[in-house]
């Protein structure tokens, strides 16, 4: 009989039970809070990821428009004018245009090479010959 006897000393003194625990407001608040929480990291982690994509993009984009610029300037002869292709590099199928036009100098031709892929511009290259 301690509990009888626990509750008949609190009702002699006047004092009411001791509340243990949390209410159910508190834990209503501390779950949004939490869910807050939570509901941002996965955001900050889907652009991350995001991120990451379109860096591999550019990147992947810029080694084929660096490849592209190797070949002209390597190939024996450059005719002026557009020629278009595409190729494949890390099993993704990459679009380009080389653009090649005369300049001031009689000696120097410019090439422009844009690499795509099939989203979106992924690099841009401007070099002479």
């Amino acid at each position: 009989m301690p509990r009888a006897q626990a509750a008949s000393r609190r009702a002699a003194s006047g004092s009411a039970p001791q509340k243990e625990g949390f209410t159910l407001i508190e834990l209503l608040v501390a779950l949004a809070v939490f869910s807050l929480a939570a509901m941002a990291l996965l955001n900050l982690s889907g652009e991350n990821t995001r991120s990451a994509a379109r860096v591999e993009t550019r990147t992947l984009g810029g080694i084929v428009a660096e490849n592209l610029a190797v070949e002209a300037m390597i190939a024996p002869t450059a005719a002026e004018g557009t020629v278009s292709g595409s190729t494949d590099l890390a099993g993704r199928p990459w679009r380009w245009t080389r653009t090649t036009a005369a300049t001031d100098d009689p000696d120097l031709l410019r090439i422009d090479i844009r690499v795509r892929d099939p989203e979106a511009q992924a690099a841009q290259r401007t070099l002479f010959r």
